[in-house]
């Protein structure tokens, strides 16, 4: 396949995807041929890390109902809201029906006028680019927030963060969503990202002094080894998955000593699924889907005294096609955010 165009390549490492990721995927398709992959897989059949491998939403979408005297939050990076509801964004929001839907990267210019949105959410929160159709953040919901804030405190560009952050303070906590900036193609704006994470790291910790702390969205980093399929060949060379990246998120959960009075935060699906080698994003190119060749950059990540309030936190994993990054959802005590 000849390389990337420059166009495309910046694209790409805003999604997500790295050089060695499509370097291990194009070497192992003399593999898949092998196998004689289906183009359309069976209902059960799985990549090599258990997920499935379809490639468009299912046509019936179901769930079972959220447990009695919890809220239901749903966190997507949709990969451009437009492109999304042409491919079945509208079946997968009903099937769920989340009090409180996070979306990544809209790519919207303009707030959307979506009917079934506004009477299901009532309650919206957008952050848009000035740049057209990039990044782009949204907190829809069910319950009425007390405020509402598109800053991050301290950060030298206002630009840069326009797009990328929402937070709703609720009676019991905060909720923050966040289309994390990109460490970008050959690492060209790590300098950027270790901007965004100092100041993201003081805002997170002062608002957990004050009222615990959810934080949703897309990340832009994979924590651990176990959180990318390719982690040796993508390791301090892949945006998302170098030491000042992983170190900035390590230090969120777990404040070094040095940080005097900063509370410890969890990434509770990690903390529920130890073990799992489970993706939320998997480039459309190189059959990375079938392949199970992906990347966990979307997450809930909790202030650690209200971690034994979530009765649920899962990766959405037949919710494929309508973006490339899956859905991940939570239930938590509804208390948390009502008051009550």
């Amino acid at each position: 396949m000849p390389p990337a165009t420059k166009k495309r390549r910046a694209a790409e490492s805003d999604a997500g995807t790295s050089p060695s990721d499509t370097e291990a995927a194009s070497q192992s398709q003399s593999q898949a041929k092998r196998a004689k992959v289906a183009d359309t897989p069976s209902q059960d059949a799985k990549a090599p890390n258990g997920q499935p491998i379809n490639k468009v939403l299912p046509t019936n979408i179901s769930f079972p109902p959220r447990t009695e005297g919890t809220l239901r939050f749903a966190a997507w990076n949709v990969c451009g809201l437009s492109a999304a509801q042409k491919k079945g964004f509208r079946h997968y929001v009903e099937a769920e029906d989340p009090d409180i839907l996070v979306l990544t990267e809209t790519k919207v210019n303009n707030q959307p006028v979506d009917p079934a949105l506004k009477a299901s959410f009532p309650h919206h929160a957008w952050s848009i680019s000035d740049k057209k159709t990039y990044s782009g953040t949204a907190v829809l919901s069910k319950h009425k927030p007390i405020s509402v804030t598109k800053t991050l405190p301290g950060h030298p560009d206002p630009n840069h963060v326009k797009g990328r952050i929402v937070t709703l303070e609720f009676e019991g906590c905060y909720v923050i969503c966040t289309y994390v900036t990109n460490a970008g193609q050959n690492l060209k704006t790590l300098k950027e990202k270790n901007t965004w994470n100092e100041h993201f790291t003081v805002y997170i910790r002062d608002l957990d002094k004050k009222k615990p702390v959810i934080w949703t969205g897309d990340m832009n980093v994979a924590p651990t080894a176990k959180d990318i399929a390719n982690a040796k060949s993508n390791w301090n060379k892949s945006a998302g998955y170098t030491l000042d990246e992983t170190e900035a998120f390590k230090n969120i959960l777990d404040p070094p000593e040095s940080s005097e009075g900063a509370g410890k935060f969890v990434d509770v699906w990690r903390q529920l699924h130890p073990d799992e080698q489970h993706y939320t994003y998997f480039s459309y190119r190189f059959n990375c889907r079938t392949k199970g060749i992906g990347w966990r950059l979307d997450m809930f990540v909790l202030s650690e005294r209200i971690v034994d309030k979530v009765k649920m936190c899962e990766i959405r994993n037949e919710i494929y096609g309508a973006s490339d990054h899956l859905p991940v959802v939570m239930e938590i005590d509804s208390g948390l955010v009502t008051g009550n």
